[in-house]
């Protein structure tokens, strides 16, 4: 296999290290590069592609509203299809207090729709997050991620935010009358896979109604079938007050959305109107795209096998230097014995035809989110990769 080339470029560069495949195209679970080398995805672009890549049903969605029209107007203020029909399925797979949507461009963005509402609704500023999460880059997001490496930087960032212990019971008197919200992922991601308890998710929601705060679940990545469940907050048995989506339920496209009762997304809409805006949110293109997502995803059952294909592909994956492997469905962490190993890994796989990736929040471990709809044979074929990564170690 040709090493990939790294050509410089008029493109801004979020490192300097980028891996800089130089991409072609991409079908199934696979990504090929201007080379003709196939690499077999088991990143998912981060969570992105839960359906792999090219899905014929998502581009057939994509060209035909394409014909009909691409953006007509600011988001809320024109009727379209494509939005209600997406908006109206979406919610169709909620529980019913879960009743309006509001599309957005990213997960990011879905975050900080989140957060304006709680404090519009509630009329206060405190915000709860926690240590280790990660809810996005923009200021208000970043604001309540808990990685401060990502951080320091761009301080003085929002206010009245604090920080507390994922999964500690014990924390939780920290939320009062005085918190407008609390904001957390169901799954911490970027923290490497870090899974919540049962009762610690029930004691947290029983706190959040005790003292009227709004309770946000962060779904952005663990969310749309992830987890082996369309939404990962199902398998704790709560609700959230406010959901926020992003990453997959574009199906490709970009798209976030966060979600609420009425009575309190209604607050957005006075006191001051429009109180929040954006220009591209709910493009119909995306919206399409999103409908088809979500149709292949229950027409096909392709959640039903989630954990079976997850359990599968952990099954392979019992190797000495592995310290520890976390994992919810197609969800994996596995930590090494330090950074400087999982940079091994990572490009004796990218050198061998197999994308996996790092965690900005846990350098010792390395990711993977493979396709939901991925082969028995291909998850085999990336194991085999990685394990035969490990015993270079």
């Amino acid at each position: 296999m040709k090493e990939p080339k790294l050509n410089k470029m008029v493109l801004a560069q979020t490192s300097s290290f980028p891996i800089g495949l130089a991409i072609d195209r991409a079908k199934g679970s696979y990504i090929y590069d201007v080379d003709g080398n196939a690499f077999l995805d088991f990143t998912s672009g981060i969570a992105v592609s839960g359906l792999g890549h090219g899905n014929t049903k998502i581009t057939e969605a994509i060209k035909q509203q394409v014909d009909k029209h691409l953006h007509v107007m600011v988001y809320g203020e024109f009727q379209q299809k494509a939005q209600i029909e997406l908006g109206t399925k979406l919610t169709s797979l909620l529980p019913k207090s879960l009743d309006q949507v509001y599309f957005v461009n990213s997960g990011t963005e879905a975050n900080e729709g989140a957060l304006k509402l709680a404090k519009r609704y509630t009329g206060l500023t405190e915000i709860i997050s926690f240590k280790n999460s990660y809810h996005g880059s923009t200021h208000g997001s970043l604001s309540v991620s808990g990685n401060e490496s990502k951080k320091y930087a761009f301080r003085p960032l929002l206010p009245d935010v604090k920080f507390i212990d994922f999964n500690s019971i014990e924390q939780l008197h920290e939320i009062s009358e005085k918190t407008a919200c609390v904001i957390m992922e169901t799954i911490q991601g970027d923290a490497g896979v870090r899974i919540p308890s049962i009762e610690f998710m029930h004691a947290l929601r029983t706190k959040c109604t005790e003292t009227k705060t709004l309770l946000i679940l962060d779904e952005i990545q663990c969310g749309m079938g992830r987890t082996g469940f369309m939404f990962a907050f199902e398998r704790f048995g709560i609700t959230p007050d406010i959901l926020t989506l992003g990453k997959a339920l574009g199906a490709g496209m970009p798209m976030g959305a966060f979600i609420a009762p009425f009575k309190i997304m209604n607050a957005l809409s006075n006191n001051p109107p429009l109180g929040h805006i954006t220009t591209f949110g709910g493009h119909p293109v995306v919206c399409a795209a999103a409908l088809a997502g979500l149709t292949v995803l229950e027409e096909e059952e392709i959640i039903k096998n989630v954990e079976i294909k997850g359990a599968f592909l952990e099954a392979q994956l019992h190797h000495d230097n592995i310290v520890e492997l976390r994992r919810v469905g197609l969800l994996f962490a596995i930590e090494l014995s330090s950074p400087a190993a999982v940079q091994k890994v990572v490009e004796y796989c990218h050198r061998h035809g197999m994308l996996s990736f790092w965690f900005l929040s846990c350098p010792e471990s390395f990711r993977i989110a493979p396709p939901l709809n991925i082969s028995h044979t291909d998850i085999k074929k990336g194991a085999k990769i990685i394990i035969e990564a490990l015993d270079q170690l």
